[in-house]
């Protein structure tokens, strides 16, 4: 048995663009009624919701039978989170706030097996089909994707040192947590901040590195594609369900 292809990697290095939604709803449920929506990529998160290692593991079993492409953010760049994701069967990680070439290295070693990383060796895991895969060890670092999240000020002064890291696949810019760093808490559309995302976009593009973001502001959205943005996520499942309910809530009719 080979190694499953990992399609999103294929087509971030091809540069085509590939659309996304956020997962923090930590359901498999709520990840079945997503997953065939028409998305090219489903992230799920476990920086900000209550999913764990476990949830997770649903989460892609549950997307395994779909046609789209499954990634994973842990909460934080720690090689043993990445080690049990990575065994579960995720083949694409996001790791938050990367400040550094140092910190982006770090996140290179815990995905690659020795000489070349930490990777803790395991024979029957979910990422091996328990034994089935065939030179699973020397075939993983081929279809493992590294995306690297960079939502500060410092962040962006060492950008092109990060992007450039050997092993890493691409490079998402995280407004939210920009907008913070530049004094606007809350106002991931502020003008500076966009700005900042372009502008960062626009660097990457010139190192040759995929660039993504995830944004729900569909203004923002279309500068960023424009600007060479090719992993682009649109919105995020709860907030879908909660602006959904509070329109239909609001359009409700009421007894006069």
């Amino acid at each position: 048995m080979d190694i499953p292809e990992n399609r999103f990697k294929q087509r971030l290095k091809a540069g085509e663009a590939q659309t996304g939604l956020w997962c923090s709803l930590s359901s498999a449920y709520a990840t079945e009624a997503v997953a065939s929506a028409g998305f090219d990529w489903l992230m799920f998160d476990t920086e900000h919701s209550p999913a764990d290692l476990e949830t997770t593991l649903g989460l892609l079993q549950v997307a395994a039978g779909y046609d789209v492409s499954a990634l994973v953010r842990p909460a934080i760049n720690d090689p043993v989170l990445i080690k049990r994701f990575l065994d579960i069967g995720a083949q694409t990680l996001l790791i938050p706030q990367v400040q550094s070439p140092a910190e982006a290295e770090a996140a290179v070693r815990a995905m690659r097996y020795p000489p070349h990383g930490i990777r803790g060796v395991s024979g029957l895991t979910r990422a091996t089909r328990f034994g089935r895969v065939r030179d699973y060890a020397v075939q993983a670092e081929h279809e493992l994707c590294l995306l690297v999240q960079v939502e500060t000020r410092a962040a962006l002064d060492a950008l092109d040192e990060i992007a450039t890291v050997d092993g890493v696949d691409g490079v998402f810019i995280g407004p939210a947590d920009l907008a913070a760093s530049f004094g606007h808490v809350g106002q991931p559309s502020h003008p500076e901040v966009v700005e900042a995302l372009v502008g960062a976009i626009e660097r990457l593009v010139s190192l040759g590195v995929p660039a993504g973001l995830l944004s729900g502001d569909p203004a923002v959205v279309r500068r960023c594609v424009d600007a060479g943005s090719t992993f682009t996520a649109t919105g995020v499942d709860a907030g879908l369900l909660a602006r959904g309910a509070d329109a239909l809530a609001a359009a409700a009719p009421r007894r006069a």
